[in-house]
């Protein structure tokens, strides 16, 4: 039987999760809390698969994300509880009028990675995570290159964020309002590199407990091959320490072929990679 998650069910869930932690091949984006009020604070729209004695076998949950809504799971002890997990799901973003549905499981999930394929889900990508202390990165700036903080403007930082990487969409649709809002928290800092006086890059950091997170670092094609990627993540780690942070957060996907190659050259440790799918449940206007 599978119903909505009630609070009886949270010591049940909580063992699943825990089973799930226990190996990077059961790994999906799940709950966070590991602890019963924790999950009772998290816990929205989720549902558990029952078995004998009420005992939770499965769960899935499903969340607003992007255009769409992403997918905690489907995760279960056996194999064959996933596909009708994945099928209440969505079941219930249809009835919800979700038009996209993503899941993100761990790259090495090679179970459920078959299993939303089989559903329907296309794989998008997979993002790889890599952390270092932020020491040991201090690089001179090349020769007509200057790396400044702040916020440029709208319509500067549109056309960076445009071309410095074909895949970035999100904050296309952002407005000029929300963009000045988000880059107003003191918890995020923007650095642009200027080429002779043309922006040419950005790294976009959040700080947050101790860590520092390079959400977005990019540099426009006719810029590359410069040094300046490496200039701009220099920076993020100078800025991280000033903010007290010991952990520096950076990540991307798997066809960032020259991002990748940067960060393992500057002695980052890959973390996770999580690989990233989709599917449509309506047709879009």
């Amino acid at each position: 039987m599978i119903r909505p998650v009630a609070r009886k069910d949270l010591p049940g869930l909580l063992r699943l999760l825990r089973h799930m932690d226990q190996s990077p091949e059961r790994g999906v984006l799940a709950p966070e809390a590991r602890d019963l009020e924790g999950l009772a604070e998290e816990l929205e729209d989720g549902l558990v698969l029952l078995k004998e004695g009420e005992e939770v076998a499965g769960y899935v949950g499903l969340y607003p994300f992007w255009d769409g809504a992403a997918l905690e799971g489907p995760l279960a002890y056996r194999e064959e509880d996933l596909p009708p997990l994945l099928e209440a799901a969505e079941k219930r973003a249809r009835e919800v009028e979700v038009e996209r549905l993503y899941a993100f499981p761990r790259e090495e999930n090679r179970v459920l990675r078959r299993v939303l394929e089989e559903a329907g889900f296309g794989l998008l990508h997979v993002t790889y995570f890599f952390v270092k202390h932020p020491e040991g990165l201090d690089y001179p700036a090349p020769e007509g290159v200057r790396v400044e903080e702040g916020f440029p403007g709208a319509g500067v930082y549109r056309e960076l964020y445009r071309e410095s990487e074909e895949s970035w969409a999100l904050r296309l649709r952002w407005t000029d309002e929300e963009l000045e809002e988000h880059f107003q928290d003191p918890a995020v800092h923007l650095l642009v590199a200027y080429l002779k006086g043309v922006p040419v890059g950005l790294a976009e950091v959040e700080l947050e407990g101790g860590e520092a997170s390079v959400a977005y670092i990019g540099v426009v094609p006719e810029a590359r091959g410069k040094g300046i990627g490496r200039t701009l993540l220099s920076e993020a780690a100078k800025l991280a320490r000033r903010k007290g942070a010991d952990l520096l957060r950076v990540r991307a996907h798997d066809h960032e072929k020259g991002a990748l190659d940067l960060y393992r050259s500057l002695g980052f440790s890959l973390e996770e990679a999580v690989a990233t799918y989709a599917k449509e449940l309506k047709a879009r206007r």
